[in-house]
């Protein structure tokens, strides 16, 4: 397979640049009509898809992916897709450990350029976080790091919020940290969207004590 760079083609439209996008569903059955054509338009042009997924609906899930047309039995086998649980990504350690899901997500990125798939698009189902309420606290400023952590080549990392478990303020971290929104399978550039250096910058002065206050112990 042919590992040069590419253009990436998503949802009809051509892209250049990596892309780090949100989007947002009420029903499993919401989030298939957005997301399958994606993933079947990845697969059709020969990249490779990397999901992860609440293990306890792997399998379903890739029931679905088969029910959409795609045969995902031959795609894993032949590696073009690979569905994990959340519990192999973002809590592997039992609990969310920021810097190192920060190594481990460009990781599998390049590791599909090593088998050969120039181009990886990646699918995360973010209720991971409810897993671990500690990680709530985190999550915006990771979600603002991982857009400096990500490969500049070409892949795209989608992460899907479900409105029925997220409240307003999980709602809003999201828009301010992805560039990019998918709303109904229509691609938008978000204007909500802080740069990453402006956000931490915000973060910062957030934990900073106050000017003649000491700071906590």
């Amino acid at each position: 397979m042919n590992s040069a760079r590419k253009s990436v083609r998503l949802f009809g439209e051509n892209v250049d640049d990596c892309m780090h996008i949100c989007t947002f569903f009420r029903t499993s059955a919401e989030r298939d009509r957005v997301l399958m054509p994606f993933i079947r338009e990845g697969m059709e042009r020969g990249d490779r898809a990397f999901h992860i997924v609440n293990p306890s609906l792997r399998n379903e899930h890739a029931q679905h992916i088969a029910e959409a047309g795609i045969d995902a039995a031959r795609a894993e086998v032949e590696g073009q897709l690979k569905i994990i649980g959340w519990d192999e990504a973002y809590l592997r350690d039992g609990s969310f450990n920021r810097s190192a899901m920060l190594s481990l997500l460009p990781a599998l990125l390049n590791d599909g350029r090593t088998l050969g798939f120039p181009i990886t698009r990646l699918i995360a189902d973010m209720a991971w976080v409810l897993n671990d309420p500690g990680a709530l606290d985190r999550l915006l400023e990771y979600e603002c790091r991982l857009n400096l952590a990500l490969p500049r080549a070409g892949d795209i990392v989608i992460c899907s919020y479900d409105l029925e478990k997220f409240g307003a303020a999980i709602v809003i971290d999201a828009l301010r940290t992805h560039p990019i929104v998918l709303i109904g399978g229509i691609v938008q550039r978000n204007p909500f969207y802080i740069p990453p250096e402006e956000l931490l910058k915000e973060l910062d002065e957030r934990e900073r004590p106050e000017a003649g206050q000491p700071a906590s112990a």
